[in-house]
């Protein structure tokens, strides 16, 4: 029986994008960490993550929620 405690999961992703747009990522710079059971964790890991590069103007770390497969929240 699936765990349906955490009625969704968060991901990071993101990385250096080639311009202003943010639309197309510069070959070999993406990054994905997670799933995180939480928005809460996502969103610290979310920061750390995004700090230690923010001197690079086009880098950009984005949290995605997507449902968890196999239903929503017991109870």
């Amino acid at each position: 029986m699936p765990d349906n405690s955490y009625p969704q999961l968060h991901f990071i992703w993101g990385g250096v994008f080639t311009d202003a747009s943010f639309s197309t990522l510069e070959p070999g710079t993406e990054e994905s960490y997670g799933p995180y059971h939480d928005a809460k964790t996502a969103d610290r890991v979310w920061n750390e993550k995004a700090r230690r590069n923010i001197d690079i103007a086009n880098h950009r770390l984005f949290v995605i929620s997507v449902p968890r497969p196999g239903g929503a929240k017991a109870g």
